[in-house]
């Protein structure tokens, strides 16, 4: 089964061979600072908020977790990007499709690898040194309602850094940090 996503731009495009994968919420303090649109819709909409509550959108500066589909490393792979415009000048076109990357090192003391798009801001995937057989990819970017994570999220890691208003995910394995 062939997967397919992208960045909100659309100039990186990546696909994914294979038939199941795992749903996880990450909860780690790192993907807490991810800039994730999809995220902070949620995290504006929780049930405890009152309903006329004014909220003031830059005091959000990611979300409380990152929602993801941890495949096998060798199923993922980015594809080609399209052209697009860069805002600044509508008649100069750049051709993206490479990832920018940012290094950070985790909690576990190994090496975080964020893949994300330098033209949009989209994070789209990363590979994390704990483990090197996967690809972490970000929910959010995948097509054909995979976003979704097919309706079952299957572990939460990092729960010990879950917000105190969220509760635990039922049925899915609680793991204090990656398993």
């Amino acid at each position: 089964m062939t997967i397919t996503g992208s960045c909100m731009c659309g100039g990186i495009t990546y696909a994914i061979e294979a038939d199941s994968y795992l749903a996880a919420l990450c909860h780690c303090t790192d993907c807490q600072k991810v800039i994730d649109p999809a995220l902070l819709t949620i995290s504006l909409t929780i049930p405890q908020r009152k309903k006329h509550q004014k909220v003031n959108q830059n005091q959000w500066t990611g979300g409380a977790f990152t929602s993801n589909a941890v495949v096998p490393r060798t199923s993922f792979k980015v594809t080609k990007g399209k052209p697009i415009k860069k805002p600044e000048s509508p008649i100069h076109l750049m051709q993206t499709g490479t990832p920018t990357t940012y290094d950070v090192t985790g909690a576990s003391g190994k090496i975080n690898k964020h893949f994300f798009c330098s033209t949009c801001g989209s994070s789209l995937y990363t590979e994390l040194e704990v483990m090197p057989d996967n690809t972490v990819v970000k929910a959010g970017g995948l097509d054909g309602g995979e976003a979704n994570l097919r309706g079952k999220i299957d572990v939460e890691f990092y729960v010990k850094d879950r917000p105190s208003y969220l509760a635990a995910v039922e049925g899915a394995k609680q793991e204090p940090m990656f398993g």
